[in-house]
């Protein structure tokens, strides 16, 4: 029996949702709602300093006037909560002590300004300014030095440093990234809060989720996640790219090209209904020349071979 399809949109709330988020929305609804699955809404509140209530406000006041109805998440709850990563920190730190009494991930007592040395010094003797692993095997020792000093720490995944870690994309088909181009990358930051390729992972196998359909700017993340994915135990969802949405000069969508957020379109006097009809034809490619789509022929038609 085929498993059940759950996709998810995760946006951050550190701003208003753009017209490529909304697109991004758009795509996971139409593949839930085709293949009888669940569309989830989470937010990826775990970057502090930029997060605002205002900015969640926004962002679901914009899914819901465009219509993007989800069916589990946040304000409508579901078996898998909560739905804001904030609230699910306790989970993190648990996976975080696993992977660290396995030997999986390590402390990192490297400074900023150390690290920007190292970085400096790399770019100079042309090599890649990836991180050198300097804490990777320290010595009980050292690690008591390092805290004698009172030197904070973050927490970086082991990656391995030979071979590859292939992506088969559902889109994009078969992506290869070399491990030896990929550092160990942090997964919990020195103020304690997890870092997204390492939250969301933990979120997407918490929740079941089936197939990742986000923006090809989230590509290079995927190895990483991989990794983070196989260091965990868990299964690895099913990934699609979906192409950028670009200008006109065919650079990526910004302000000084204008509007660029849902609300901005709306407050133009632009209906919701001509939003959706725009995005739905925005890299996705129906049989026939039909320009206008409503919603339940788009879900009725719509698959990711033809985006």
């Amino acid at each position: 029996m085929p498993e059940k399809v759950r996709v998810r949109f995760a946006p951050s709330p550190t701003g208003s949702l753009h017209i490529g988020g909304a697109r991004t929305a758009l795509f996971n609804l139409l593949y839930a709602r085709h293949n009888n699955g669940t569309f989830v809404l989470r937010i990826e509140d775990t970057d502090t300093e930029r997060s605002t209530e205002e900015s969640t406000s926004q962002i679901i006041r914009s899914l819901k006037w465009l219509g993007l109805d989800w069916d589990e998440g946040t304000e409508k709850g579901g078996d898998f909560g909560p739905y804001f990563q904030s609230e699910r920190l306790e989970l993190y730190k648990k996976e975080v002590e696993r992977l660290l009494a396995e030997g999986k991930a390590y402390r990192c007592y490297c400074t900023p300004e150390e690290l920007a040395q190292r970085r400096e010094a790399a770019l100079k003797a042309g090599k890649p300014p990836k991180y050198d692993g300097s804490c990777r095997n320290l010595t009980p020792e050292q690690i008591e030095k390092f805290e004698a000093e009172g030197r904070k720490y973050t927490i970086r995944l082991k990656m391995p440093q030979e071979g590859h870690t292939e992506v088969d994309d559902l889109i994009r088909g078969r992506v290869v990234f070399e491990n030896s181009v990929l550092d160990d990358f942090i997964i919990v930051k020195s103020n304690g809060i997890p870092t997204y390729n390492f939250a969301c992972v933990i979120d997407d196998n918490a929740m079941k989720i089936t197939h990742v359909i986000r923006a090809e700017e989230h590509l290079s993340n995927t190895p990483k996640q991989i990794q983070a994915y196989i260091a965990l135990g868990y299964d690895i969802p099913k990934f699609a790219h979906v192409p950028m949405i670009l200008a006109p000069d065919r650079s990526k969508l910004s302000k000084r090209h204008g509007a660029t957020s849902v609300e901005e379109f709306r407050d133009q006097g632009y209906l919701a209904k001509s939003i959706i009809n725009y995005l739905t034809l925005l890299g996705w490619s129906p049989e026939g020349t039909e320009e206008i789509f409503e919603m339940d022929k788009a879900v009725k038609e719509f698959t990711l071979e033809r985006v």
